[in-house]
């Protein structure tokens, strides 16, 4: 007949494999640096999942207690070195060589703005950054990103890039609006050469058409069942967008393309 253990020693077991292990799963939540809010969460459940208190979830992200925190926002779980400043913009006009115009481009250089904004890129850091529209555009295009930052979603980066990512050197991340070229693969204008459209986190946003995909290594990227930091949804970020006049080219059915806003859905 196997022996018992003595009272002290099943106990000590009973503490290894239960409270331990507990704890530690505990210790690792809190340990965590950011969270991407899921749809019908709250900063109570939030704050449970992590320990942490739904008040400082607030206080550290600058966000009112008592309102409804919003899909694709990315929430600091520890307190900032600093609180973020106010959203801030501008709009400036270009000349055709910051944009790289060039005769024949279906918009003129005079017609373009550059559109200042406040962003936080994935480490949480905030930048000024820009995108290029047409000029009848850019109000837009500032309240989108005025919606986006007081909502806490993050952008990878924008120009200049020099600034914002000098380490970087794949353009293919970069959030952006008005570039002078042809639909890839065709002889038609593209809406960014219209200056009508703005691409944003384009390797968490991928375009799929057929086995086409851009940019290229991003197919982790196609479930979009998944709430990942940068990752746009029609419940979440998407609303930003949608909410002031653009179409959302993850609503297509020929193809998707999840970074692409524009205001003529093409």
């Amino acid at each position: 007949m196997p022996k018992r253990l003595p009272a002290a020693a099943l106990t000590a077991l009973l503490f290894a494999l239960f409270l331990i292990p507990a704890q530690a799963a505990a210790a690792g939540r809190a340990a965590a640096a950011w969270h991407v809010v899921r749809p019908g969460e709250t900063l109570s459940w939030i704050g449970a999942r992590y320990n942490v208190s739904a008040k400082n979830l607030a206080a550290w992200n600058q966000l009112p207690l008592n309102n409804a925190i919003q899909p694709d926002a990315v929430l600091r779980l520890t307190e900032p070195p600093a609180l973020l400043p106010p959203f801030q913009s501008k709009i400036l006009p270009v000349t055709a060589a910051e944009v790289n115009w060039k005769p024949g481009c279906p918009v003129i250089a005079g017609n373009l703005r550059k559109v200042w904004v406040s962003y936080i890129d994935f480490n949480g850091t905030y930048h000024v950054g820009s995108v290029v529209v047409r000029y009848d555009v850019a109000r837009r295009a500032q309240q989108v990103f005025r919606i986006l930052y007081n909502w806490r979603f993050r952008i990878m980066a924008m120009a200049p890039m020099r600034v914002n990512m000098p380490q970087q050197r794949n353009m293919a991340v970069v959030t952006a609006g008005y570039n002078c070229r042809n639909v890839g693969g065709t002889g038609v204008w593209s809406e960014h050469a219209t200056g009508t459209a703005i691409d944003i986190n384009p390797f968490q946003n991928p375009m799929l058409r057929g086995s086409s995909l851009s940019p290229a290594n991003s197919a982790f990227y196609l479930n979009r069942s998944q709430y990942l930091i940068g990752m746009i949804h029609r419940d979440g970020a998407a609303r930003a967008f949608l909410w002031n006049g653009f179409h959302w080219g993850g609503r297509w059915t020929s193809l998707k393309d999840y970074m692409h806003f524009s205001l003529t859905n093409r």
